[in-house]
């Protein structure tokens, strides 16, 4: 989730309005002792005074750089069982701020370029400004994407993977941090990473807290339910280079997709014939790749990618007519790229926030998270929207619920604006984004797993458990009575409501 970056800094309320102090400043007094926060994300600038002890030692156990090449003659290895990057230790680290930020990079040569995995570290556990102020810090930066692979996927899956055996290893709960996400997929919590996110939130004691993304205000979804023809549009920018549709559909329903340029010409696909369909329409060239179920999934789609000719792809309405020839369902689903490649004149005509959350936060068992305008105590209009599932009255609502439980994404949300965060280098800076309330969350969740697990008062305070106890702490936004819900989920943070006690 990228950031937004404000103008200037003011005084940031989001620890005040989460009800942090009132567990860290007086009894408990709770500082993420013991307990690991990992961040996977872009990085970290290990120079700060947030991410060192106060007699200058690090607070970070360990650093793994996926874009770092190995070198054993310098010592440089992955971590054991892995075999890409470079893992840093502690005694490494150290090392490194010793020698100083110059002549440290020989020795410890990883940096945060983009400064956002620092701001995340620093939010959640900074020494100076961060919730779990002594909680130790893991970090993975990740790698590039590999060719012809899902942007990020292997290397994110590495990361939980080695932060959850970190735990096990060292015997210790841990939370992992994503503050990031992507719009590819069907949203409904069944691709690969989405599974894979949950069977990991099952091993040891860990909490794996994911934020639900920046697209709530994108004009990047279209969903609907139709039995008859409909036409969906969507409006291309000048100067788009380029853009790519999925769109979703139980296989059981056959539909044919009529596409037409802003000038008239068109092409038929039909959803009943797995191939892969080439078309020229005007100055813009089409592949469309119509897809068959795959094993973890019952759903289809159909991947139209949109390449110019010359340099742009032909800009103004582009018309998808659905055409059904066996409804069952109806059901349909189509999604843009994130926000932040395509051009701000992108985006469907009629658009549908819901179900805007990023993927991987879809995971059943991560904790998701929103973001809301702590000053204003208002839902922050770009937080990734989501759904609820509910069983009333002997028939389900919304999408899946059984037994009469009510649940949602996100599960709750946190300050994201306005939020005041470390910067490579030094200094500080306001940034706004779910990447944002993320890490207070998880920090946060640093916080009662102390409570719970390191200092005895609940051993099993961790997975499931923890995120009960999160949803039942948190507490309703003026104008959101109704909870869950798929804006705010089951309220804002507020870790005081949420400490078990009694």
């Amino acid at each position: 989730m990228m950031q937004v970056r404000a103008s200037q800094t003011e005084y940031d309320y989001s620890q005040e309005i989460s009800c942090i102090p009132q567990v860290t400043g007086r009894e408990p007094f709770l500082t993420g002792e013991n307990v690991i926060i990992a961040c996977i994300d872009s990085g970290i600038d290990i120079y700060l005074p947030e991410f060192q002890t106060a007699n200058g030692q690090t607070r970070i156990i360990g650093l793994w750089d996926q874009t770092v090449r190995p070198d054993e003659e310098r010592g440089f290895v992955p971590p054991e069982g892995y075999s890409t990057g470079v893992y840093f230790t502690r005694e490494q680290i150290n090392a490194a701020l010793a020698a100083g930020r110059e002549q440290g990079f020989e020795l410890v040569p990883s940096r945060d370029t983009s400064g956002h995995g620092t701001a995340v570290a620093g939010i959640a556990a900074g020494s100076l400004s961060g919730v779990a102020k002594e909680a130790d810090i893991l970090v993975v930066k990740l790698g590039v994407p590999l060719e012809n692979n899902f942007p990020r996927t292997t290397q994110l899956m590495r990361g939980i993977d080695f932060a959850v055996k970190e735990g096990l290893r060292r015997n210790r709960p841990v939370v992992i941090n994503v503050s990031f996400g992507n719009t590819y997929g069907d949203h409904r919590g069944e691709s690969l990473l989405e599974r894979f996110i949950d069977n990991a939130s099952e091993i040891g004691k860990c909490a794996i807290v994911i934020g639900s993304g920046n697209e709530g205000a994108s004009n990047g979804h279209s969903a609907g339910k139709t039995t008859q023809n409909r036409v969906i549009e969507l409006a291309v920018g000048d100067y788009e280079t380029q853009l790519s549709i999925q769109y979703w559909k139980h296989f059981q329903d056959v539909f044919r997709l009529r596409i037409i340029s802003p000038g008239g010409d068109e092409v038929l696909l039909d959803s009943s014939r797995m191939e892969m369909v080439r078309a020229t329409l005007e100055e813009t060239e089409l592949l469309c790749f119509i897809g068959e179920p795959q094993p973890y999934s019952v759903n289809q789609e159909i991947y139209i990618d949109f390449i110019p000719s010359d340099r742009y792809i032909n800009s103004g309405v582009w018309r998808m007519e659905l055409i059904p020839v066996r409804a069952v369902t109806g059901e349909y689903r189509l999604f843009l790229p994130s926000y932040v490649a395509r051009n701000a004149g992108t985006g469907f005509l009629l658009p549908t926030p819901e179900v805007t959350l990023t993927i991987p936060s879809t995971a059943l068992r991560a904790i998701t998270v929103g973001a809301y305008d702590g000053q204003r105590r208002s839902y922050a209009d770009f937080s990734g929207r989501g759904y609820v599932y509910r069983y009333e009255e002997g028939k389900v609502t919304a999408v899946g619920a059984t037994y009469g439980v009510a649940f949602s994404k996100p599960d709750l949300v946190a300050p994201g604006v306005g939020i005041r965060v470390p910067v490579p280098g030094g200094g500080y800076e306001n940034v706004s984004g779910t990447s944002f309330a993320t890490p207070l969350v998880a920090g946060s969740a640093a916080l009662l797993m102390e409570w719970g697990i390191i200092r005895g008062n609940d051993p099993y305070l961790y997975g499931q458990r923890l995120k009960a106890y999160l949803n039942k702490g948190a507490v309703q936004l003026p104008g959101y009575e109704v909870t869950p819900n798929g804006m705010t989920g089951w309220g804002a943070l507020c870790v005081e409501g949420s400490l078990p006690r009694g």
